[in-house]
C-alpha cells in the first residue's frame, strides 16, 4: 500500500533542519479518494489494474551493496543536532585594554535570521480599527462576499466529485466530528462575510518606543592615552642600550652578593635599593605632582591670574596718549640672589615658558653662574634648573626644536642643552681645542639648518671672532666666518711700546659672505653698545641702545640716526614689540621701564614708570611676550618681573563704519616707512 508522507520540520537557533517522518492514514477510503481525484486531474481513469499497482514490488539489490551481520545491522549510531552556526568565526580577537593584549572571545552569536516580517496588528473593535474602516467607506454590518473570478465553473465538479461517495462522506464526518466551520455554513446559506485589510496587523503603543541599545562592559571606559613613538635605531644606539642594560645587570648582581656577607651594611644597602625603587616610582607621580602644585599657586596667586588675563586699565580712557603698566608674577629663585639676569628669551612654542641666564657684568665678581627656566603657570619655583661653573652671558631657544638651547659663557665657551636630557650638563660644549672664544660671549642665535640638515648656531665675543657651531653627532664644530680687525687708537704702553686700545660705541655692519671687511661702519654712541637690534618687520630698520643714556634708531643705508632718545639714565636692554614696527621699549640703570610708540609720539615716552623697589636695583634686560600682552624685565639683583601693558600702549587703528582695518606685515612696513619718508626729506632732522 503507497504510504502519505509528511513534512515536518524541525527550527534551531542557527537555522531549520528538514526531516521526513511517516504520517498515519485515518482511513484507506481517504488515500483511495485522494488518489481517484488525482487521476480526475491528469484526465485519466483507473481501470482493474489499480490493484496490480499498490501490491508491493520486490527490492533488487545493487551489484556493489555492502553484506552486513546482524550485529552490524542492529548497531545504533548517535547523532546530535546542536544549535551552533558551522558559519560563525571561532578566531575572533579583541584588544583588552585591562591585560593590554588581544584575547579571544568566548561567546560567539550563533544566530542566524532567515525571514523577517514586520506587521502591525490592530484589534477590531479598537478605536483605530473603527477610524480605518470608517476612512474606507466599510460598516460594521457584515456584507455579502462577491464571488472572485478565481471560482471557475471547473471547479465545482471536482467539489462535488469529491463528495458524491456517501460512505466518503460518512468518513468525513466521522473523522472531522459533528461540528462544521463557521465560513463553509456561511459558504452553504450563501452568506458572506468581507474581509477586512490589516484585521490580525496589530501593535502596542509601547513597542513603537525605540528601546536603548546594549553596550559591552568593555566599551564603557575610555583607553588610555597613547602616543605615537618613531625614530630611526642605527647599530650604535642598539650597542649603547644592550651596554647600558648590561651594566644594570652586573650593578644589580653585584648588589645581591653583597648581601649575604655584611649584615649591618646590608641594612644601608637595603635602604639605598629602596630609595632606587622609590625615586622610579617618584617620576611616575612627577608629573601629576606639577600639576597639583600649578593648582595651589594658581589658586594663591588668584587674583594676579585674573588681572593677567581680563584687568585693563580704565583710566587710559581719560588719558590723550599716556599708558601704564600693571606688575603681575615676580620670579625668584633662593640660591640666584647674588647673581644678576644676563639673559631673557620667550619660548615661541609654549607661550608662557621662558629662559634667565644669570651671571655677573663685574669683572671682580666673576664665579659661578645658572641657567634657569619659568612659566607663567608656576612662579614660586623653576621648571628647570642647570648650575653652571661660569657665568651666563647670553642664551637662545631653537624657534622650532623648543628643547635646544644655546647659552654663551663669560669664559669663552658656548654650550647646548637638551632639555629633555636629565643631566644638568650640556649636551654639547666648545673647549680650548675645539676653538672656543677667548673673551666673553656676548649674544648666540640659532640660523636655519645647513644643507646636511645639521642644526647650527651664530655666536659673537669680544675677541672679534664670528663663529658659526654645527652639532655634529656628539660634537661641535666651529667655522670662523667673520674676523673683526679693529682699527681704533694707539696708546703708549712701557717703554715706547704702542698698544692698540678698545674701540667703544661703534656699530659695523657685515657680511656673512666676507670674512674680514666691514660693509659699514657707524659712530653710533660714545659709550659701549650694549644691544642692537633689528626691526621684526622693517628690513631696514634696526634700534641700538648705549650706557651713554641714549636710544637711537637706524636706516642702515644711512650712516646718521633717524631717532635718538635720551633716557637720562645707562640703557641696559632695549627690545622691538611683536605686535607693531613702530613699538619699543627700554630698561634703564634707574630702574625705570620706557616704552615709545613712533606711530604716535616721535618725541618723548609714552611710558615711563619704575618697577623695583629698591633705588639701587639696575635693570639689565627686557623681553616682550610673543602672544601676550606683557613683558618680562630682570635686574641685577636675580629678580624678574612681568607687567602687563595698558591699551593705551597697545594701540590699533581704529575701525571706520563699513571699512575692514588692513592687518598683516604689510601693513606694518608701510607705517615704519612713512616714518622714515618724513625724516628723509631735506630740511628735517631726527
Amino acid at each position: 500500500m503507497p504510504v502519505l508522507q509528511k513534512a515536518g520540520t524541525i527550527k534551531s537557533k542557527q537555522g531549520s533542519i528538514s526531516q521526513s517522518q511517516p504520517a498515519k492514514v485515518p482511513n484507506a477510503k481517504l488515500a483511495k479518494a485522494t488518489s481517484k481525484k488525482k487521476d480526475e486531474d491528469d484526465g485519466t481513469e483507473m481501470g482493474d489494474g489499480t490493484e496490480e499497482w499498490m501490491q508491493g514490488k520486490t527490492l533488487i539489490k545493487p551489484p556493489d551493496q555492502l553484506d552486513l551481520t546482524e550485529a552490524e545491522l542492529k548497531e545504533e549510531f548517535t547523532r546530535i543536532l546542536t544549535a551552533n552556526n558551522p558559519h560563525a568565526p571561532q578566531n575572533i580577537v579583541r584588544y583588552s585594554f585591562k591585560e593590554r593584549a588581544y584575547k579571544p572571545i568566548s561567546s560567539v552569536d550563533q544566530l542566524a535570521v532567515h525571514f523577517v516580517l514586520e506587521g502591525n496588528l490592530l484589534h477590531q473593535d479598537s478605536d483605530e480599527a473603527r477610524r480605518q474602516r470608517a476612512k474606507q467607506g466599510m460598516t460594521e454590518e457584515k456584507a455579502p462576499v462577491v464571488s472572485t473570478p478565481t471560482e471557475t465553473d471547473e471547479e465545482k465538479p471536482e467539489t462535488s466529485a469529491a463528495v458524491e461517495d456517501p460512505v466518503e462522506g460518512e468518513a468525513e464526518t466521522e473523522e472531522g466530528g459533528p461540528e462544521e466551520r463557521a465560513e463553509s455554513a456561511e459558504i452553504k446559506g450563501g452568506k458572506h462575510e468581507q474581509k477586512l485589510t490589516n484585521q490580525f496587523n496589530f501593535s502596542e503603543r509601547a513597542s513603537q518606543t525605540l528601546n536603548n541599545p546594549l553596550r559591552q562592559r568593555e566599551c564603557q571606559t575610555e583607553p588610555p592615552p597613547r602616543a605615537n613613538f618613531s625614530a630611526t635605531a642605527n647599530q650604535w644606539e642598539i650597542y649603547d642600550a644592550y651596554v647600558e642594560d648590561l651594566q644594570k645587570q652586573e650593578k644589580n648582581k653585584e648588589k645581591q652578593r653583597a648581601l649575604p656577607f655584611k649584615k649591618e651594611e646590608d641594612r644601608g644597602k637595603k635602604k639605598t635599593m629602596q630609595t632606587e625603587t622609590q625615586s622610579d616610582d617618584i617620576t611616575k607621580v612627577a608629573m601629576v605632582a606639577k600639576i597639583i602644585e600649578r593648582m595651589v599657586n594658581q589658586n594663591t596667586f588668584d587674583d594676579i591670574a585674573q588681572d593677567f588675563k581680563y584687568f585693563e586699565d580704565a583710566s587710559d580712557e581719560f588719558r590723550e596718549q599716556e599708558g601704564t603698566l600693571l606688575p603681575l608674577w615676580k620670579f625668584q629663585y633662593d640660591k640666584a640672589k647674588r647673581l644678576a639676569v644676563t639673559a631673557l628669551c620667550w619660548n615661541q612654542q609654549y607661550k608662557d615658558m621662558f629662559a634667565v641666564g644669570l651671571g655677573s657684568y663685574d669683572f671682580t665678581k666673576q664665579g659661578r653662574g645658572m641657567l634657569l627656566f619659568y612659566t607663567l603657570k608656576n612662579s614660586t619655583f623653576p621648571e628647570f634648573i642647570f648650575p653652571t661653573t661660569s657665568g651666563v652671558m647670553c642664551l637662545d631657544i631653537h624657534p622650532s626644536l623648543s628643547f635646544l638651547v644655546a647659552v654663551g659663557f663669560y669664559d669663552g665657551c658656548v654650550a647646548v642643552y637638551n632639555l629633555k636630557e636629565e643631566s644638568p650638563q650640556p649636551v654639547y660644549k666648545s673647549t680650548a681645542k675645539s676653538g672656543k672664544h677667548t673673551d666673553p660671549v656676548w649674544q648666540v642665535k640659532w640660523q636655519k639648518d645647513d644643507m646636511d640638515n645639521n642644526h647650527n648656531f651664530f655666536s659673537v665675543s669680544s675677541d672679534g671672532r664670528v663663529v658659526s657651531w654645527t652639532l655634529v653627532k656628539n660634537e661641535l664644530v666651529f667655522t670662523d666666518v667673520i674676523k673683526l680687525s679693529i682699527h681704533g687708537a694707539v696708546t703708549e704702553g712701557p717703554e715706547g711700546l704702542q698698544l692698540p686700545t678698545m674701540e667703544e660705541g661703534k656699530i659695523h655692519k657685515c657680511s656673512k659672505a666676507y670674512s674680514s671687511l666691514f660693509l659699514e661702519t657707524y659712530h653710533a654712541h660714545n659709550m659701549a653698545v650694549d644691544t642692537v637690534r633689528w626691526n621684526h618687520f622693517h628690513p631696514k630698520v634696526f634700534i641700538s641702545c648705549s650706557s651713554d643714556w641714549t636710544v637711537k634708531i637706524w636706516d642702515h643705508t644711512i650712516k646718521t640716526p633717524m631717532f635718538t632718545f635720551d633716557l637720562n639714565s645707562a640703557v641696559g636692554d632695549v627690545a622691538w614689540s611683536p605686535y607693531s614696527s613702530t613699538v619699543f621699549a627700554a630698561v634703564t640703570a634707574d630702574g625705570k621701564v620706557h616704552v615709545f610708540d613712533l606711530n604716535i609720539n616721535k618725541y618723548e615716552a609714552l611710558c615711563q614708570q619704575p618697577v623695583v623697589a629698591k633705588k639701587k636695583t639696575k635693570l639689565t634686560h627686557i623681553e616682550f611676550n610673543p602672544v601676550y600682552p606683557i613683558i618680562i624685565v630682570g635686574d641685577d639683583r636675580g629678580y624678574v618681573t612681568s607687567l602687563k601693558l595698558s591699551p593705551n600702549l597697545r594701540k590699533k587703528p581704529k575701525e571706520k563704519k563699513g571699512q575692514e582695518v588692513p592687518k598683516g606685515p604689510e601693513v606694518e612696513i608701510a607705517k615704519m616707512e612713512k616714518l622714515l619718508s618724513l625724516l628723509r626729506e631735506p630740511g628735517s632732522s631726527s
